[in-house]
């Protein structure tokens, strides 16, 4: 699991379908989909049921959202406190 895959899974949520995640993230369609697809292979679960007009939470996927939502903002938090930190010799 690492950033990439939360990101494409919180923009998934959000927009409720992947070419609009892609857009909204400056990703290819087929890359978020393999986000989505190896953060399910990762979790042992679906995250999402596909179908034509777009792809809907499952029951395990609206449990994980908040704990991405916060790793996400964790992670920007750490970012943001680690620029123009010197590196130490």
């Amino acid at each position: 699991m690492n950033e990439r895959e939360l990101q494409a899974f919180v923009a998934v949520a959000q927009h409720g379908r992947m070419d609009l995640a892609a857009r909204a993230l400056g990703y290819s369609q087929p890359a978020v989909s393999y986000q989505i697809k190896c953060l399910e292979q990762t979790l042992g679960t679906r995250l999402f049921a596909r179908n034509s007009n777009g792809a809907a939470l499952t029951r395990a996927g609206r449990l994980m959202l908040p704990s991405a939502q916060a790793v996400l903002v964790l992670m920007a938090g750490i970012k943001t406190t680690t620029v123009n930190v010197p590196v130490a010799a």
